[in-house]
């Protein structure tokens, strides 16, 4: 038993234990010849053969028949014996035929005489190495491949300093330069002069390294000079470590979409111009046709009254010259509020009181067949409109609302308080708004009408029966008011306007108006005996007692005269030096208490500058709901 028992000679040494338990790598020794003379696991498991089947076989074996037949087996065991080693990659074989890729090392073995006794082989399988290169090698192609096969798109690389790396045909074709003239030079020959001096394609890149990314649009030159528009992006490129390598920069040319823009563009224009002038058309025709039939009235009323006619007849002619003057006045002002342009005199209102206040004269305009009704939001915020102009454009709706409805109906005016989101109404900026509606069980609009209901002289209704400035008025009004108007309507079921003002506070409780009821007293001053005598007869109607003169001085003279005088009328153009405006500032200065209206035959706005601001104006021909507005505001 003793003498069955390893000896120390015996025993494998402990590199042969290690090589032999490797199994990653197929590790065996040659003979001189090439013939195998050890086998390890890694081989049996790589290759497929068992050692007892290796031992002996010579390592040309594993060759593929193309290799073994050109001879490279015994070139690699020359290469190793002459230069020390030699290392190749390439297709080998198990047992079993199939092949897979290697790395293979021989290196020559020698004792230490430098006797050559053989060679150590070391093959590792790399199959799925070289399958996960050739997949990247693949996808690598396929890029390229598509990125040279664009030619919409200039796509190309630059280095960090903007230097051009690599060239599409889409960039050949948009630029006109080649793959060689441009590779090593920097990308700002693209731009204008105007950009390279700007300092426009550094600042780019400078941009894209921050941000990652910059984008726009501008003027590039192509090699022949010409310009083209050019939308264009550059990326910055980053490796593992976050380090800048380069960016990509891809360029479209919209030369096309950018000229296609700019004739949309002209063609909008010329069509906004074209309708805008039929409006003129429109709007000259319908002013002379009316005030063409004014001017007969007043001119063949003078006619008459020149062939001295009764007194009766000459009332009817006076009195038809008068609604003449009347009718002209009205649709002077109905033009200004088109064009946002009328005397304005805006005053903070709790638009509850008045509509309440005026829901007498509202009931009559609605006439016995329509029910008004009224529903008004009893926490109205405030709101800033000027008082005379918002009850003639609530007249003029519920007018308009009672047309559309011969054999009666029902009208609703609402008020509440709204807050309208962004987009929610295209004429209306997000905000609080107090909104007033008027609804009728008319016969609504259609599509094309509801287009056109603020196109001035537009009407639906008959020749005679109305001027087609009644809601283009209540139109530019309340937008001259900082506020929006908008149509609900649908034919067949009726209409909805809705007049949108800016919210200015929190609701407060509703006051009730008090008035004078005693007698006041009017001075009066006015140069022209005609339109003296017009005012004098206004005021009577309104139970004023009349003091009157003829210029500043005499009005200042009357004033010191009389102690009780409530109310100062004057015409702003005046004789003998002071002005009507210059008297209502001494006024002013003297007798604080007096209310002061100015009077002019020139609009408002045409005398902006003047100072007229600091008083109550009416317009001539002035009426007595004129005067009477004016002297409720205090």
């Amino acid at each position: 038993m003793i003498n069955d028992l390893p000896t120390l000679e015996t025993l494998p040494s402990r590199h042969e234990l290690l090589v032999a338990s490797i199994s990653d790598y197929a590790i065996c020794m040659l003979d001189p010849q090439g013939r195998v003379t050890s086998w390890n696991a890694g081989a049996r498991r790589c290759i497929g053969y068992a050692e007892r089947e290796a031992v002996g076989m010579h390592f040309a074996r594993l060759h593929t028949q193309e290799e073994q037949q050109a001879g490279l087996p015994g070139q690699a065991l020359d290469i190793a014996l002459a230069e020390g080693r030699h290392q190749s990659e390439g297709w080998r074989l198990r047992k079993d035929g199939s092949r897979f890729w290697a790395s293979v090392i021989l290196d020559p073995v020698r004792t230490p005489d430098g006797e050559h006794v053989g060679f150590a082989m070391v093959a590792r399988d790399i199959s799925e190495d070289r399958r996960v290169l050739d997949a990247l090698r693949e996808s690598e192609q396929r890029f390229r491949l598509l990125v040279q096969g664009v030619i919409d798109y200039a796509i190309y690389m630059l280095s960090p300093d903007g230097l051009i790396t690599n060239w599409n045909s889409g960039a050949e074709r948009i630029k006109g330069f080649k793959l060689d003239e441009v590779i090593g030079s920097h990308y700002r020959r693209f731009f204008t002069e105007e950009d390279r001096l700007d300092g426009a394609p550094e600042r780019a890149l400078v941009v894209a390294a921050r941000d990652g990314r910059y984008e726009s649009e501008g003027w590039r030159v192509r090699k022949d000079g010409t310009r083209f528009w050019a939308h264009a992006v550059v990326d910055a490129l980053y490796d593992d470590y976050g380090k800048l390598i380069g960016f990509a920069k891809v360029t479209r040319d919209n030369t096309e979409k950018r000229l296609a823009a700019e004739s949309l563009e002209q063609a909008r224009a010329a069509l906004f111009q074209a309708q805008k002038m039929e409006s003129i058309g429109q709007l000259t025709g319908g002013v002379a046709h009316d005030f063409n039939n004014l001017l007969a009235v007043i001119s063949n009323g003078i006619d008459i009254l020149r062939a001295g006619p009764a007194a009766e007849s000459r009332a009817r002619v006076m009195d038809s010259m008068r609604r003449a003057v009347e009718r002209g006045a009205s649709l002077t002002q109905q033009l200004l509020s088109f064009a946002r342009q009328q005397p304005l005199a805006p005053t903070v209102q709790q638009l509850n009181q008045l509509v309440a206040g005026f829901e007498g004269v509202l009931r009559r305009a609605a006439g016995p067949l329509v029910r008004l009704e009224l529903d008004l939001d009893p926490k109205l915020r405030h709101a800033s409109i000027d008082e005379a102009r918002f009850e003639a454009a609530l007249l003029n709706l519920v007018v308009n609302a009672r047309d559309a409805m011969p054999d009666g109906g029902a009208i609703e005016v609402t008020t509440c308080n709204v807050t309208l989101a962004p987009n929610q109404a295209a004429t209306l900026a997000a905000g609080d708004y107090v909104r007033v509606s008027v609804t009728d069980t008319g016969s609504g609009m259609s599509a094309e009408v509801r287009e056109r209901a603020f196109e001035p002289f537009f009407t639906t209704k008959e020749t005679g029966k109305g001027t087609g400035l009644g809601l283009s008025q209540v139109y530019g009004f309340i937008m001259q008011s900082g506020g929006g108007v908008t149509i609900d309507t649908e034919e067949g079921r009726g209409t909805t306007i809705n007049l949108f003002l800016p919210a200015l506070g929190e609701s407060t409780p509703e006051m009730t108006v008090q008035r004078a009821q005693r007698e006041e007293r009017v001075l009066i001053v006015e140069d022209d005996p005609l339109v003296m005598e017009s005012a004098r007869e206004l005021f009577q109607a309104m139970g004023y007692a009349i003091l009157q003169a003829s210029d500043g001085a005499a009005a200042l003279r009357a004033l010191q005269r009389e102690s009780e005088v409530d109310v100062l009328f004057s015409d702003v153009m005046m004789p003998n030096g002071m002005s009507g405006l210059e008297l209502a500032r001494e006024v002013r200065q003297r007798y604080p208490a007096i209310k002061i209206i100015l009077a002019s035959g020139f609009p408002q706005p045409a005398m902006q500058g003047e100072g007229l601001e600091e008083f109550s104006f009416v317009g001539k021909p002035y009426r007595l709901a004129d005067l009477a507005r004016q002297l409720r505001t205090r």
